[in-house]
């Protein structure tokens, strides 16, 4: 694969960058800095990213049918009116939990908003295991948890056929899917798909491409990967000028370009001399294969 390039289009030094979504609309990047607590847009036109700074962790943002977006943030989930700056508390989960935060989150093809949530981190990937759990923010506003004891809850995306759920934990070090209804949201059947090898490191962020297959962004492993969720082969991997890759999706005009959001908390000195364009967006293109539009919260 010699045609695939690879460039950072943005050196946001990003603490965590995550949760890359293409807005089709305003052509353009959302992703957040998580504890750099901001949300982004980057456009391809301008070449620069606007941020509306919160109040608290906000790990993860999905478009809304009505306009502008809903995010995580912290233990909540909120409304983003972006040309407002105006967040508001849809509600609060994890009550229980002084300790946790949301972490990855997305939106289901009917629109439902899945998240879930995981222990404050002491340094990266190091945190009080089995604090979190999953849940799902509907259309009504009401909030389902499917279940908890989860360590860092992270990459979600749906088959084609919305059949099946996929997911990671990913201090489980492995890929999961559920089946799926998509008619009530219900997910049954957990399996691992993939258990990850030493170099690739911590599975992290996800997405699905038109073929049916998955790529996962691996946290520490400076790459992203591509999977057969039938067979359970890795078929690709792609890798990064940059150690701490966290998330992964398609965009541009004809959802043919990969973009990587990527961290640079917990390296010092010396790291990110080694790789000033750690916390940057990269975007992938040449992979030869696109992406599926991503679906907007229906609330």
């Amino acid at each position: 694969m010699s045609s695939v390039r690879i460039e950072c289009v943005a050196k946001e030094g990003c603490r965590i960058g995550e949760s890359p979504v293409w807005d089709e609309k305003e052509g353009a990047l959302l992703f957040v800095d998580i504890t750099g607590r901001k949300v982004c847009r980057w456009s391809p036109v301008t070449r620069q990213a606007q941020a509306i700074p919160v109040d608290a962790p906000v790990s993860s943002v999905a478009l809304r049918k009505s306009g502008d977006y809903v995010i995580t943030l912290g233990t909540r989930f909120a409304a983003l009116k972006w040309k407002e700056e105006l967040v508001t508390t849809i509600t609060q989960v994890d009550k229980d939990k002084a300790n946790t935060r949301f972490n990855d989150g997305k939106v289901d093809p009917a629109g439902r908003y899945f998240a879930g949530t995981m222990a404050e981190e002491i340094r990266p990937a190091v945190l009080e295991r089995h604090q979190g759990s999953l849940y799902t923010l509907f259309p009504d506003l009401s909030v389902v948890k499917h279940f908890d004891q989860v360590d860092i809850s992270n990459g979600l995306d749906w088959s084609l056929d919305h059949r099946t759920f996929f997911y990671i934990d990913s201090l489980s070090y492995s890929v999961d899917a559920f089946d799926y209804d998509l008619q009530t949201g219900k997910i049954g059947n957990r399996r691992s798909i993939y258990k990850l090898e030493k170099e690739e490191s911590i599975p992290d962020g996800m997405c699905i491409d038109t073929e049916g297959k998955l790529w996962v962004a691996c946290y520490d492993g400076g790459r992203v990967i591509r999977l057969d969720p039938e067979t359970g082969k890795r078929l690709q991997t792609v890798k990064l000028p940059v150690d701490k890759t966290t998330s992964c999706c398609f965009g541009g005009k004809d959802y043919s370009e990969m973009f990587v959001t990527s961290a640079s908390d917990g390296m010092d000195k010396e790291w990110l001399s080694r790789q000033p364009q750690a916390g940057g967006i990269f975007k992938i293109t040449g992979l030869g294969v696109k992406g599926v539009p991503p679906y907007p919260f229906a609330g």
